[in-house]
């Protein structure tokens, strides 16, 4: 193989996953349950390496290195599925397999909250398999523990302030609504910039905006 021939391939190559798979996905995953049971509380991923390819997150993009394989499959927002280099990396790394229905995914990667679709096009599970369900990663500018929406339930002492930005018109309300779906519905994981906070489908939303 001729030197220009190898650097053509190397050229062409996805960005590196993971720098210590095994440790930092074990690092991560820790995260990504303690924020799903801990629901509002920001959780710091560690994993600052990664440089994935625009517009992921690094916190988003490791959540889906860790979190998905070839046996879940995963729905991409419209921006996502369109960008190739975006695929290749998220295929080269987990071999997930890309679904075009939000109710066949296991998982859901948005980029940005515009493109969520509607909560309830999400697979919620049925009542033999309530796992069944999809859980929404879901890239945010911010994650905050004050102001905001109220969150009361499973995980919380009492209660919980927690906010994010920017918020979906009529997100918090759909997540309500979600919510009473228990133990059916949707599961989302937050992810800032470096950090992750979780919604899990057990817990209740109050302080809405009537």
């Amino acid at each position: 193989m001729s030197t220009q021939t190898a650097s053509s391939i190397f050229a062409k190559a996805p960005a590196p996953g993971l720098a210590d798979p095994v440790h930092d996905a074990q690092s991560v995953f820790r995260s990504a349950m303690n924020a799903l049971a801990q629901p509002g509380t920001v959780q710091q991923l560690d994993i600052l390496t990664l440089s994935p390819p625009a517009p992921l997150s690094v916190a988003a993009t490791a959540l889906v290195l860790t979190l998905c394989d070839y046996d879940t499959p995963l729905w991409l927002d419209p921006a996502l599925a369109t960008n190739e280099t975006v695929k290749n990396y998220i295929r080269f790394h987990t071999a997930a397999p890309f679904v075009e229905s939000p109710a066949a995914a296991a998982f859901a990667l948005v980029s940005d909250t515009k493109l969520l679709p509607a909560i309830a096009s999400f697979a919620a599970g049925n009542a033999e398999y309530p796992d069944r369900s999809t859980t929404i990663i879901l890239m945010v500018a911010e994650l905050t523990e004050d102001d905001g929406i109220t969150l009361k339930g499973p995980g919380i002492k009492t209660e919980k302030q927690f906010s994010i930005a920017p918020a979906p018109a009529m997100f918090w309300q759909q997540m309500q609504d979600n919510s009473t779906l228990y133990p059916l519905g949707i599961d989302i994981i937050f992810a800032g910039t470096s950090q992750v906070a979780g919604l899990p489908r057990s817990t209740k939303i109050t302080g809405l905006e009537a």
